[in-house]
């Protein structure tokens, strides 16, 4: 395993993180068991992972329960990055909530669903309109001073924003959707996203020292080659909400895919492969937070450590990607 290093985190993270949306339970994705999620959380602990990133939302509690689970006699070995700010109701309807009395009940639960005293990064999630950042921000360093918390970080955020919330305390790290299909996204999920990662956050986060966290690094699938032209996803499937993969625009992303493809079979690389070592490649990104289901994947997935991308491969990827339909 690789480790990177930054100013304002003691630890050193593991390249390749763990993504933990995925074992959210199968009314959330398609093909999820407990038994599968808790076997490949262990088997990633073994391979060197120690970054997970989770979230209350994911399963509605049900992810962090069973990382819980899943880490019982494993917790020294590992960095658990966990969030706040997005609530829901008996419908599973969520809604953003960033104000202080709502923060300290949901570190409250997510110590409890987690089975442990504390998190060593805590996220705000998505921003709350209805919050002023440095209400939200006191909060944070009151609970890193009762040692709930250890580090802050935030989790789609704009530059603006972040500046205004290290005016109140020490802010370690950002978190951004990122892939090599995905560079500048304004939306995801149809949430537009009020920050550029490649413009703005990559040069933020490496001038102040902070972690850069990229999620859906394999496009929730479509760069691991695991969704084709004919897929179909389940009403239960989130990303049966994400219009990239089930709209006219699907296309444009697929035709980019066909050929990566055709450049991971000549060079004999899984395109997984290929998209967490172009990410890891880069010097601004920590921890790529990618997920994995049942064990073949978490194996998939180190074997994209144990490479590196030369400068042959990776202008290769550039002249098909730049060369494509996509806003990047």
């Amino acid at each position: 395993m690789k480790y990177k290093k930054v100013e304002k985190i003691d630890e050193k993270l593991s390249a390749l993180g763990y993504g933990c949306w995925g074992i959210s339970g199968p009314s959330f994705w398609d093909g999820t068991t407990d038994e599968d999620s808790i076997k490949t959380i262990q088997r990633a602990i073994a391979g060197g992972i120690n970054f997970f990133d989770v979230a209350p939302v994911y399963g509605l509690g049900h992810a962090e329960e069973v990382l819980g689970k899943a880490i019982k006699g494993l917790r020294d070995k590992i960095f658990i990055a966990t969030k706040c700010g997005l609530l829901w109701d008996d419908q599973g309807r969520t809604r953003n909530c960033l104000k202080p009395e709502s923060i300290r009940k949901e570190i409250e639960d997510s110590l409890r669903r987690l089975g442990t005293d504390h998190v060593d990064l805590y996220q705000l999630h998505w921003p709350d309109p209805e919050v002023e950042i440095e209400e939200t921000m006191e909060t944070m360093v009151e609970l890193k001073k009762e040692g709930k918390i250890r580090y802050i970080g935030l989790s789609n955020f704009s530059i603006p924003e972040a500046k205004r919330a290290m005016k109140v305390g020490e802010v370690c790290s950002m978190q951004g959707l990122y892939n090599m299909l995905e560079r500048n996204p304004k939306s995801y999920h149809n949430i537009p996203l009020d920050y550029r990662v490649e413009d703005e956050v990559l040069p933020f986060v490496l001038e102040n020292g902070m972690a850069f966290l990229p999620y859906s690094p394999l496009f929730q699938g479509l760069l691991a080659g695991a969704i084709s032209d004919k897929k179909k996803f389940s009403e239960h499937d989130v990303r049966a909400a994400n219009p990239k993969l089930n709209s006219p625009e699907f296309k444009k992303y697929y035709e980019v895919v066909v050929k990566l493809n055709r450049l991971a079979h000549e060079i004999g690389k899984p395109l997984s492969h290929i998209a967490i070592n172009w990410l890891i490649r880069n010097e601004a990104v920590t921890s790529v937070i990618a997920g994995a289901q049942k064990v073949e994947q978490i194996e998939q997935n180190l074997g994209a450590v144990e490479w590196d991308m030369d400068d042959g491969l990776y202008e290769r990827i550039e002249e098909i990607v730049s060369s494509s339909n996509l806003e990047l």
